[in-house]
């Protein structure tokens, strides 16, 4: 079990994130919101890429600052951007990861190829990275998040850039990986989530305004309606937000 407990960041004292609590168990999570919500923020402290300015991450009960390295162990993330070495090859690459990770030497190979396969690409392996699609660029940073099989998967954005065909594909895969682990997607698009998140975490201004199922965000929010009008109903007029004001 991930808890967040009050999360407060400021950028040079402007407010980002206001106090955000939320407990997640197994499952899919999508983190829904404009650009500026907080989004990145909030996933960048998960990982403890920043640090908050105030509250706390427990996992299992126990900090994640105290956790150290053990939490890193079991923690797997897919970062926005893509920052590929385009001359390396996926397995090169994979390889790399995975020491990273501090897999045992013996058993990087078998890892590299079983994640490699998980996202299809194991016949992709000694092309260069410079030569991968969009798409199979995103499919290996997936695969390099999954070395190691993490029990906490984060996703940033994971379909930008992507198209049609090539999102389904995307979150189809996203949602098998989110059996026996908590994963969190952040994303802006509405059509990214709808069909496979567990629950949708809807973020705005820095705050969780939301926090359930697609179904019942509909009853509260758009009576018979869809997803979408749950989107636009809270964030019609903050897809590119001013100042947050905690």
């Amino acid at each position: 079990m991930l808890e967040i407990n009050n999360l407060k960041k400021s950028y040079n004292g402007k407010p980002a994130l206001c106090g955000v609590s939320m407990t997640l168990d197994n499952g899919l999570y999508a983190l829904l919101g404009p650009n500026g919500a907080g989004k990145s923020t909030l996933i960048n402290i998960i990982t403890d890429n920043l640090n908050a300015d105030s509250g706390e991450i427990l996992y299992g009960g126990t900090s994640t600052k105290k956790l150290g390295a053990d939490f890193r162990r079991i923690l797997g993330f897919m970062p926005q951007q893509q920052g590929l070495y385009e001359t390396f090859t996926g397995r090169r690459f994979l390889g790399y990861m995975a020491a990273l990770k501090q897999i045992p030497k013996k058993q990087i190979k078998a890892e590299t190829e079983r994640v490699a396969a998980l996202v299809n690409l194991g016949d992709e392996l000694d092309k260069r990275l410079g030569a991968y699609s969009g798409g199979m660029k995103q499919r290996i940073l997936i695969a390099q998040a999954v070395i190691g099989n993490p029990k906490l998967l984060i996703l940033d954005e994971p379909t930008a850039g992507l198209d049609p065909k090539e999102r389904v594909r995307m979150r189809n895969l996203i949602a098998g990986l989110s059996e026996g682990r908590i994963v969190i997607m952040a994303t802006h698009v509405v059509s990214d989530i709808e069909t496979v998140a567990d629950e949708i975490i809807l973020l705005k201004a820095g705050e969780i305004v939301a926090k359930a199922a697609a179904g019942e965000l509909i009853d509260k929010f758009a009576p018979g309606k869809k997803i979408e009008d749950v989107y636009m109903s809270i964030f019609a007029a903050d897809e590119e937000l001013g100042e947050v004001s905690c």
